[in-house]
C-alpha cells in the first residue's frame, strides 16, 4: 500500500502556524516580487479568491473581503517542511519527499499492522497538525497513481473528511468515476484536452481504456498511468522523480537595475543557488547559461544570453561564480534598465560517473563545499557565502508584506506575552 501526505494550501497554511490571529482569516500569499496570488487558504477559496492571477488585477477583491497578504517566505516554508516531512516520516517504511509539502509513503513492515486505514490515515493528521500546526491531506492506494487520487479526493471532493482509501474495486471506481481526467497524475492540459476529444472525460474513463492503444496514440508514460489506476504498480520512486536534466535560477527584481555591480551580484547569487542544486542531486554540468534582460514593456527592450564552457564540468559554487566575471562585460549595457537575470545548467552528469581529465586540472574543492553545504544547512541558508554574494542588496526581489522568519532568525522568535 501507498500513501500520499500533502499539506492544505501549505504556503498560507505555514503563514498562519506562527500567527494565531489570522487562523480563522483568509489568507493569501504572492509569489516572487509580490507579482500574483500562489496560495489561496481554504477560507479564502470560499471567497472565490481566484489564483494565478496577477495582485493589482485583485488588489481590490482582496481588500473588499478584507483577505489578509502576504509575501513568500521561503525560509520558513523550506523549515516548517522539514519538520512537516519528518513526523510523517515515523510512520511508514520507505518515505519519498515528492516536494516541498508532498511526501509519498510505501507500507511493506507497516502494513500487516494497520488495521483501519481511515484510522490511520486521521492519525497521520492529527500528528502532523498537533506537532506543526499544518492541516494535510491523506490519500492511500495500492500504486503511487492512486493514492495521488485519493489525496485529491481526501482533499477536494465531497464526502471525505481529510482521508481517502481506494483499497477495493468499488472504492476505485467511485473516486476515479468523480475525478475529472485532466485531474490525473500526469495528466496535462494538452494531453486532457486530447482526451475529451476522444470522449475520456473522467479518470474512470481513462481507466478503463486499452493500455496499448493509449501507448499507440499518447505515450509509454500514459500507458503506466492507466495500469496505475488499475492497481498495477509500475512506477519506482526514481521514476516518481528523477533527477534534473537542466538546474535554472531566475528571478526579476524589486525594482529596475542599471547598476552593472547590482546585477553582477545578482548572477553570483544565482550561479551559487544552480550550483547548490547540482550538489543536492550529485550531478556536476559542462555548460552554463547566463542570461540578462530589460523588461518587454520598455521602450528598449534588451535580452541577451551567453553560454560559459567548462574544461572539466563543475558544481563548485565558485567555479561557477567565476563564469560571471569572465562574461559580464558581453552580458552588461549601459543605460538599460535590467528587469530580470538568470543560470541555467545545461549539460549534467552524474558525479559518480565522471571522467577525468588528463591533462586539465579540475578546480573544485569538494571538501570545501561540503563543509560549506553543512553549516548553511545546520544554521541557515547565506551563513557562509562567497564575498562577491555581497556587494550590494539593491537587487533583491520586492517582498513588501513578508511575515517574519520566525525559526531560521533570533530577531524574529515569536515572543509570548502573560499578563499577571
Amino acid at each position: 500500500m501507498y500513501a500520499l501526505v500533502d499539506a492544505v494550501s501549505f504556503y498560507a497554511s505555514a503563514e498562519k502556524v506562527f500567527d494565531p490571529a489570522i487562523r480563522r482569516k483568509p489568507v493569501v500569499v504572492l509569489t516572487n516580487n509580490d507579482g500574483c496570488v500562489c496560495a489561496v487558504c481554504p477560507i479564502a477559496r470560499k471567497l472565490n479568491i481566484p489564483k494565478f492571477q496577477p495582485y493589482f488585477k485583485v488588489k481590490h477583491l482582496l481588500a473588499k473581503h478584507h483577505v489578509i497578504i502576504r509575501s513568500s517566505n521561503y525560509e520558513l516554508y523550506a523549515d516548517l517542511s522539514d519538520k512537516m516531512m519528518n513526523v510523517i516520516s515515523r510512520f511508514c517504511d520507505n518515505q519519498h519527499i515528492y516536494s516541498i509539502d508532498e511526501s509519498f509513503l510505501h507500507f511493506n513492515g507497516f502494513a500487516p499492522l494497520i488495521k483501519d486505514w481511515h484510522q490511520y490515515g486521521q492519525m497521520i493528521r492529527h500528528t502532523v497538525w498537533q506537532e506543526t500546526k499544518l492541516p494535510v491531506g491523506v490519500g492511500f492506494g495500492s500504486t503511487p497513481t492512486l493514492a495521488k487520487a485519493a489525496n485529491h479526493a481526501a482533499k477536494k471532493l465531497k464526502g471525505f473528511n481529510g482521508v481517502a482509501v481506494i483499497d477495493d474495486e468499488n472504492s476505485r471506481k467511485h473516486v476515479l468515476s468523480l475525478m475529472d481526467v485532466s485531474d490525473v497524475w500526469g495528466v496535462g492540459r494538452r494531453i486532457a484536452k486530447k482526451l475529451k476529444l476522444l470522449n475520456i472525460n473522467t479518470a474512470l474513463d481513462l481507466a478503463e481504456q486499452q493500455p496499448r492503444r493509449i501507448k499507440r496514440q499518447f505515450s509509454v508514460v500514459l500507458e503506466r498511468t492507466v495500469n496505475e489506476l488499475n492497481g498495477i504498480s509500475c512506477l519506482s520512486w526514481d521514476e516518481v522523480r528523477q533527477d534534473k536534466r537542466e538546474v535554472f535560477s531566475t528571478r526579476s527584481f524589486g525594482k529596475r537595475l542599471t547598476d552593472p555591480i547590482a546585477l553582477k551580484t545578482a548572477l553570483v547569487n544565482h550561479c551559487v543557488v544552480v550550483a547548490k542544486k547540482l550538489r543536492q542531486q550529485r550531478s556536476v554540468t559542462k555548460r552554463l547559461l547566463l542570461f540578462v534582460a530589460s523588461s518587454p514593456h520598455e521602450q528598449y527592450y534588451y535580452k541577451k544570453s551567453l553560454i560559459y564552457d567548462f574544461t572539466i564540468p563543475s558544481a563548485d559554487s565558485r567555479v561557477l561564480a567565476s563564469a560571471v566575471s569572465c562574461l559580464f562585460d558581453q552580458l552588461y549595457q549601459p543605460g538599460v534598465k535590467f528587469y530580470k537575470c538568470g543560470v541555467g545548467a545545461l549539460e549534467l552528469n552524474s558525479v559518480q560517473f565522471q571522467q577525468a581529465d588528463l591533462f586539465a586540472v579540475a578546480n573544485d574543492n569538494i571538501k570545501l563545499m561540503q563543509c560549506l553545504d553543512a553549516i548553511n544547512q545546520r544554521y541557515g541558508s547565506d551563513t557562509l557565502s562567497l564575498a562577491s554574494q555581497h556587494q550590494t542588496q539593491s537587487w533583491h526581489m520586492k517582498r513588501a508584506f513578508l511575515s517574519p522568519q520566525y525559526t531560521t532568525r533570533w530577531h524574529a522568535l515569536p515572543k509570548i506575552t502573560c499578563d499577571l
